[in-house]
């Protein structure tokens, strides 16, 4: 008995020490698992773990169910400090728009092949397959090769793509790229194609990989869509019904146009003056830092998608994908560490002090102007939230990944809760909702608060609307 009191008391010693330990150490475990430390992306903000209660501090004021709170756990992340700027956003566009045009000339003759192309192989013989309909190359795209956008225009003449006074004016290979008889780019030729592996379709009961015959069980079947464009540039999406015997089945393909919806700003305000906005809001460098709108949700899945791409290609670091941030995390971040926090910076009001507003909103009916700003504005024009976010409330609103169904808290799990459906394009509309967070320039106060939800259709564009990014972190630790 007296064996068994000092056993006990070890046990109960040990369970002590594990407790305090230092922060960062461990007990009895290997420290050479813990070395690894992912490198701080450039212009995002580090969200440690923690956990917080989730949900609307005041009954909504849209919809009849409550907003029920719950106690949630999400784990540590990475999020853009900012919205996604036109200025970044460009980028993409830019990169479409090039990778577009040096295809069409690799593809318009053998000389220009060689001068935009690099083979994969380097081999003598190793032909370039320049048929790229389905987004996929057997060679890189020599990016150093200046595209010959201005190959006819007179030296000493400063033109930019897409203002061109007639179609001599650039190069024949890519003429098409331009709206005939006016030298004017056209923009809905700018065209993203990307694939991804629907485990939704996977998940299911029916579905389940056998391990005992190494198989997927008789008469499994998945549904993806599938995407390609007509001669006349138009997009076509279908839902197609495949059998599962293999991953590659799960493939989804996608084509998406990627320039903003300029006309927002038109369509989403009747009888209102807003044609500056949408001539020059995407299109002007005086409204670079901006955040982008006009963009839908798919867009800006798109963009996430390229972004991961472009990361992994020019940095060679295998980190996890930039996504969407899905609901739980947004409202985490939004809070910066205040786990009962109204709004972003902590108070239960919208004003400091000195009276000053801290967001772009809409303080009151016809009064856009008082805070600062009567649309957007450039970001960071507001002091940050405890964990370093700019804007985590008002400017423009945020797309998430989440699927939006009311009352949430009921359906999810507690630990980084979520729910999340890639919509096909077969599917009912109820279910291309996806929840949108933190109000916007044209937005009341209450949207403003960190546990606000409400929703647009992933197919919608807005001019309140835009997005950030997140990347999950590879452990928990970094530098």
């Amino acid at each position: 008995m007296k064996f068994k009191h000092i056993l006990l008391f070890i046990l109960a010693a040990t369970v002590l020490v594990g407790c305090n330990a230092p922060k960062g150490e461990l007990v009895g475990r290997n420290k050479r698992a813990t070395k690894f430390k992912e490198a701080h992306p450039y212009g995002m903000v580090f969200i440690h773990k923690g956990h917080f209660m989730m949900g609307n501090n005041k009954q909504s004021a849209v919809f009849d169910e409550p907003d029920n709170q719950m106690m949630s756990t999400v784990d540590a992340f990475w999020m853009d400090e900012t919205e996604i700027t036109n200025n970044e956003y460009k980028q993409f566009v830019d990169w479409v728009r090039d990778s577009i045009a040096y295809d069409m000339l690799i593809q318009s003759s053998e000389e220009n092949a060689e001068i935009y192309a690099k083979p994969l192989i380097k081999s003598a013989d190793a032909e370039l397959d320049t048929d790229t309909a389905n987004g996929k190359r057997n060679f890189k795209i020599n990016w150093k090769k200046k595209i010959p956008w201005n190959k006819y225009i007179p030296q000493g003449e400063q033109v930019d793509a897409g203002e061109y006074a007639d179609e001599d004016e650039f190069s024949p290979a890519i003429a098409s790229l331009f709206y005939e008889n006016t030298g004017q780019i056209n923009v809905n030729r700018f065209q993203y194609r990307y694939s991804w592996l629907n485990y939704d379709e996977l998940s299911k009961i029916g579905n389940r990989f056998d391990v005992a015959t190494g198989a997927y069980p008789p008469g499994a079947s998945v549904h993806v869509d599938v995407a390609w464009v007509d001669d006349d540039h138009v997009i076509h999406v279908e839902t197609v019904e495949r059998e599962l015997t293999s991953p590659k089945d799960l493939e989804t393909h996608m084509i998406i146009g990627v320039y903003p919806d300029t006309l927002v700003w038109e369509r989403d305000f009747e009888n209102s003056h807003n044609e500056p906005e949408m001539f020059k809001y995407f299109g002007h460098p005086g409204f670079n830092d901006y955040p982008v709108v006009g963009v839908t949700w798919e867009q800006a899945d798109a963009f996430c998608h390229w972004r991961t791409d472009f990361f992994a290609n020019n940095s060679g670091q295998n980190a996890q994908p930039y996504r969407l941030p899905n609901e739980a995390e947004w409202e985490f971040a939004a809070r910066g560490g205040r786990k009962f926090a109204t709004y972003p910076w902590g108070g239960n009001y919208v004003r400091n002090e000195k009276g000053c507003y801290l967001a772009n909103f809409k303080p009151y009916h016809g009064g856009y102007e008082p805070d600062g700003a009567v649309k957007t504005w450039a970001v960071a024009q507001y002091r940050p939230n405890d964990f370093g976010l700019f804007d985590m409330a008002g400017n423009v609103a945020e797309w998430t990944c989440s699927q939006f169904i009311n009352s949430s808290s009921v359906y999810v799990h507690d630990l980084n809760p979520t729910f999340i459906y890639r919509a096909r394009r077969s599917d009912p509309e109820v279910l291309k909702r996806k929840v949108i967070r933190g109000g916007s320039w044209k937005d009341i106060s209450y949207y403003l608060q960190c546990g606000s939800r409400t929703y647009e259709y992933q197919y919608e564009a807005r001019s309140y609307i835009g997005f950030r990014c997140v990347r999950s972190i590879v452990g928990d630790k970094h530098k």
